[in-house]
């Protein structure tokens, strides 16, 4: 059978399910198409044409290979299709976007025609996408005196690629689509049990939000045909959860325009809005497709006479609706007046920060990939040609307040930046190129990573990036039939491209399914380090992270670069002294808490949280670096003591060694570069040189939050709410509740101690408990279902060796096999004890879930509806959020439990202990 007959079998398929073919990306495909074309008594020469121009993946796939080649010999005349004129050749590769096509341009820009080299240089002077290989050329030609070389070095150097693009409309009509009453979970936009699809975009299109909210977009665009169509969340934030590309990626195909009419379901152009804005991350991946994230404020405060805040009878403040957004509300954006009108012509917000001098820029180029290729081009020509580089691009908003020292975060910024004036000191709010240190990339986004990067024609990591590294922990529970075709391929091509990879391509090593954020607190090994990765729980205990789209992540592996404004920062301290029946989560959630106590509003949005948490180690300070992500901060930054901070690091050291061990380390040496780099750090701090990072006793910071430990008397339970009469105020993070609150009477259907928030400690507490009820009551029965899943690979070694692994195994109904995987997700649960692979399981909620309507308690980090449980007909599910020890007795005693009955258990027990630094 050949390719094309395979090809046609599934577009059948794929027709039976509504959808379209499938965009090509095999060389060998576009070969038989090539074929048939040729042969003009082919029967299928129409189809063959239209899959060859308009459905065939641009950028570094081997189908624009085949496709680049056969336009350029076209070109030349070697090869004659009636459809495909010279011109229309050269628009086609116009559409290709870099890689080979940027490569052909290039042979026919310096060939001998004239008449073909002058169209080959236009169509060369609109492309961004060139890599070393291509500059290398065209520098060597320009140093032969090549005229054409010449020309387009001028070119470049003007930054023509950019200034001849069209202004961007200065009045955009818009229509509002309301997505939901409150925050907008990613995971409406773009489910995670639909993962799978990510990579396949009309299909993952399909599950946005709802069949019947697609329906109601369609219906608005046909009776609003001239204007666009703006989603927004009503009394929330839009995109808020995860850096999930695939959101945007759906919003812009449902609502966008087309990219190119040669590629297809490739939108861009979204328009999203929110009561409170847009999530940092989200509207980062929103400015990488060129649309645009808008702050509406159509609810605010209602204020008393004296100008205090009114507070409603649960003591939250009162809100007052200052223009409506309900769904088909007509509005209009003016991007000159930076002016959010109603119909009426009626000044509704300032937009301002939404149409900033750079985003205008990422809006006029179609996105902010073509801006930062954009501007190293320019970079490039005009050092070559020798001149100074012309100003064409908005400048970088410098800004820096004599006598102000440094928070920890603009100091991290400060060391690692690129490209801002000689001698500037950066504060908050400058804009800031920076190098990235360690990128991270995970397993349910891993496809889009690669498919951006074959987009944007990069084929090997930035020799700038210390270390990368591919996951698969996010497809761990369950080895299915999707896993299997989307996995290897996955890291085959990360693996090729210069990361290090869970999985082996050639199978010489275990595959690991370690939770990509542990792997990345280890292999991040100076506090002064930048790191960027595919989730939004990429916030690592050492440096600073930023999570970030498949889109950024991409950016960060070809270029070693990320920009963004330096945030603001939350300094936050602790006084007072834990309880020894209190475990770390616990000071998490009462961070949160006391927060919002403290301020009414969160301070942590969009800023960096800046944790005085000096005498905890990396691991167990993780656990309050994650939770930030759930905080709305844009990121987290740990302050260590030299002691600590020199011992975690020894950590780090061993567990690369591991990795090394297990032969996970590339041709580059990548591993044990960061060991050199953990020992040089070391050394460092020893020897007094440069001693662990901690900000300025004179650094500014947006509040300071300063958390009495004394005031956590019980544990701490985050609550999803989700009957509460203010739809607004279900499945946020921002529910803290005591464990008295349940009177010991709420329902636990099924526990879940696993995902980033754990370590080794918490597998420990399990084998504590276990034991100390076995010794109490002579065994241990469990009344629900408790699932367990450790982080890592190398935790579950360290507790076979001590013994705890054989507590665990002894209550376990169900134990993990890697040599017989999973082939199918679990629907039912026995009252067991579940020890799970290690990787995210319930967590992602990609594969395994809980029983619908089940109540669930977790160490979790998501409470979003339809995340971890759905709901069923009769009950809501709800995903309840606690410590590891509230979790185990939950699902011992088939409910929560009394603050007495919590005591009782974990007497002797030792848990994660936390006591604040002397001095911060």
């Amino acid at each position: 059978m050949s390719l094309y007959t395979e090809y046609l079998n599934e577009i059948e398929t794929r027709h039976l399910q509504g959808l379209n073919p499938k965009p090509i990306e095999t060389g060998t495909l576009v070969q038989e198409l090539i074929n048939q074309i040729n042969d003009t008594a082919n029967e299928h020469r129409k189809q063959s044409l239209d899959f060859f121009i308009s459905n065939t993946l641009p950028g570094t796939t081997s189908a624009a290979g085949v496709k680049a080649a056969f336009l350029k010999e076209i070109i030349l005349r070697i090869s004659s299709v009636e459809e495909i004129s010279v011109d229309f050749a050269f628009e086609l590769l116009s559409h290709m976007k870099g890689g080979p096509s940027v490569e052909v341009l290039i042979d026919l820009a310096l060939g001998g025609d004239e008449k073909i080299a002058a169209q080959a240089a236009g169509i060369l002077k609109t492309q961004v996408f060139l890599y070393e290989a291509d500059t290398d050329r065209l520098k060597a030609a320009f140093k032969r005196g090549h005229a054409v070389a010449i020309d387009l070095l001028e070119s470049y150097a003007k930054a023509e690629f950019f200034t001849k693009l069209p202004a961007i409309e200065e009045t955009i009509d818009v229509v509002t689509f309301v997505c939901a009453e409150g925050d907008v979970s990613t995971d409406l936009l773009s489910p995670g049990n639909q993962a799978h699809s990510r990579s396949d975009r009309e299909l993952h299109g399909k599950c946005m939000i709802s069949e019947a909210a697609q329906a109601e977009i369609q219906d608005l665009q046909k009776k609003h045909p001239n204007k666009r169509v703006m989603l927004v969340a009503e009394k929330g934030t839009m995109g808020v959860g995860s850096s999930r590309m695939s959101g945007v990626n759906n919003v812009a195909l449902w609502t966008g325009k087309k990219a190119s009419p040669y590629v297809p379901f490739v939108n861009i152009a979204p328009i999203v809005g929110g009561t409170n804005g847009i999530s940092p991350i989200f509207l980062t991946t929103v400015g990488v497709t060129g649309g645009i994230g808008l702050d509406l404020k159509n609810w605010v405060k209602k204020t008393d006479a004296n100008g205090n805040p009114v507070l409603d009878e649960n003591g939250d403040p009162e809100l007052q609706q200052e223009y409506s957004i309900d769904t088909g509300t007509v509005l209009t954006i003016n991007t000159k007046e930076k002016k959010l009108y109603d119909a009426s012509g009626k000044e509704l917000a300032d937009i301002s920060s939404a149409l900033t001098p750079q985003k205008v820029e990422f809006i006029k180029a179609g996105g902010s990939y073509a801006i930062v290729f954009g501007k190293k081009l320019q970079n490039f020509a005009a050092a070559t040609l020798g001149i100074d580089l012309p100003s064409v691009f908005a400048a970088s908003k410098e800004i820096s307040h004599e006598g102000q020292g440094l928070t920890a975060v603009e100091k991290i910024f400060n060391k690692n930046a690129v490209g801002t004036t000689p001698g500037a000191v950066l504060h908050a709010g400058s804009d800031a190129r920076v190098q990235v240190n360690i990128v991270g990339s995970q397993d349910t986004t891993g496809l889009m990573t690669s498919q951006e990067l074959e987009a944007m024609a990069a084929t090997v990591i930035s020799p700038v990036v210390d270390g990368a590294y591919q996951s698969g922990c996010h497809t761990a529970s369950v080895w299915d039939s999707k896993a299997q075709t989307n996995i290897p391929k996955l890291m085959k091509f990360m693996n090729k491209f210069g990361l290090i990879t869970a999985r082996d391509p050639k199978n010489s090593y275990h595959a690991m399914t370690d939770v990509i954020h542990k792997v990345l607190n280890d292999i991040t090994v100076d506090d002064w380090a930048i790191i960027i990765g595919g989730d939004s729980h990429t916030r690592m205990s050492k440096g600073v992270a930023f999570g970030a789209d498949s889109g950024t992540v991409a950016l960060a592996l070809a270029t070693g670069e990320a920009t963004m404004p330096i945030p603001e920062s939350v300094k936050v301290t602790f006084k007072g002294a834990l309880k020894d029946h209190m475990d770390f989560r616990d000071v998490v959630h009462a961070t949160q808490a006391q927060m919002l106590k403290q301020f009414g509003d969160n301070v942590f949005q969009g800023r960096v949280i800046e944790v005085h948490i000096g005498t905890l180690l990396s691991d167990q300070a993780f656990t309050f670096t994650d939770w930030t992500a759930e905080m709305k901060a844009k990121a987290s930054i740990c302050i260590s003591e030299d002691g600590t901070l020199i011992d975690s690091l020894e950590i780090s050291k061993s567990r690369i060694q591991i990795m090394i061990d297990k032969g996970m380390d590339n041709d580059k040496g990548v591993l044990q570069g960061l060991i050199d780099i953990a020992d040089k750090r070391i050394n460092e701090i020893k020897s007094g040189e440069k001693p662990a990072l901690t900000p300025d006793s004179s650094a500014k910071y947006f509040a300071e939050v300063v958390v009495d430990l004394d005031e956590i008397i019980e544990p701490m339970i985050a609550d999803p709410d989700v009957n509460n009469e203010d739809v607004s105020k279900r499945y946020t993070h921002d529910t803290i509740r005591p464990v008295s609150f349940y009177g010991g009477d709420k329902k636990v259907d099924l526990g879940f101690v696993g995902s980033c928030m754990v370590h080794k400690g918490d597998m420990q507490i399990i084998a504590q408990m276990l034991r100390n009820l076995e010794k109490q009551n002579g065994s241990v029965t469990f009344k629900a279902p408790l699932v367990v899943a450790p982080p890592t690979y190398n935790i579950v070694d360290e507790l076979k060796a001590e013994g705890d692994w054989e507590v665990l195994q002894k209550y376990a109904g169900f134990e993990f096999d890697d040599t017989n995987p999973k082939n199918a997700a679990r629907t039912d649960y026995e009252n067991i004890l579940y020890l799970e692979r290690p990787g995210c399981n319930l967590c992602m909620g990609n594969q395994e879930k809980a029983s619908k309507g089940d109540t669930v308690m977790a160490t979790s980090t998501r409470l979003f509806q339809g995340r971890v449980v759905e709901d069923s007909n009769e009950k809501k599910g709800e995903s309840l959020l606690s410590s590891t020890p509230v979790v185990v007795l939950s699902t011992i005693l088939g409910r929560t439990p009394t603050i007495d009955e919590y005591t009782a258990a974990v007497e002797g027990i030792n848990l994660t202990k936390f006591a604040p630094p002397l001095a911060s």
